[in-house]
């Protein structure tokens, strides 16, 4: 039979579902990532129970994604007080008004709760690359910062000059 007259299928048409990419350089995490990977892994776990055939391959995917993550996490060690580094709390001034952004790492990135990847430009000011997370003293950013605070209160702000 000619081919003119073949009946392809609809699976010959679609695109291909590629995996979800890894973030390049080591998967550092604060000491909360474990816990948050964890739990995106049981929310899919969970969903894909009554999911129909098409969402069980996403969510599949997925799952491979975040098992990858979970074995790669390397918890990054609380840096000094008096530097900027992965897991600092850094306040800055943008626009003349002041904000507290955290150093966290790539799965923990959430830029509307104040969490920047350790590998995105805001991060990176004192000269980091993705393979090398950065430490700086505060001095040398124009900024205040607080490396070890948890809460407003315990907050200690370290005037910065340059």
């Amino acid at each position: 039979m000619s081919v003119a007259f073949r009946r392809e299928s609809d699976e010959e048409h679609k695109e291909p579902r590629f995996e979800l990419p890894i973030p390049a350089g080591p998967n550092l995490v604060t000491e909360g990532g474990p816990a948050l990977i964890d739990a995106r892994i049981a929310a899919l776990e969970a969903e894909q129970v009554d999911a129909d055939e098409a969402r069980r391959e996403e969510i599949a995917r997925d799952l491979r994604y975040w098992h990858t993550r979970r074995v790669t996490a390397i918890v990054a060690p609380v840096p000094p007080a008096d530097e900027i580094a992965f897991g600092s709390r850094v306040r800055i001034a943008v626009d003349g008004s002041e904000r507290v952004i955290r150093i966290v790492g790539d799965d923990e990135a959430d830029p509307t709760a104040g969490l920047v990847a350790f590998s995105a430009p805001l991060a990176r000011v004192g000269g980091a690359t993705s393979t090398s997370p950065w430490r700086t003293p505060c001095s040398r950013i124009r900024s205040f910062c607080s490396a070890r605070s948890r809460t407003p209160a315990a907050s200690r702000r370290v005037a910065a000059t340059s």
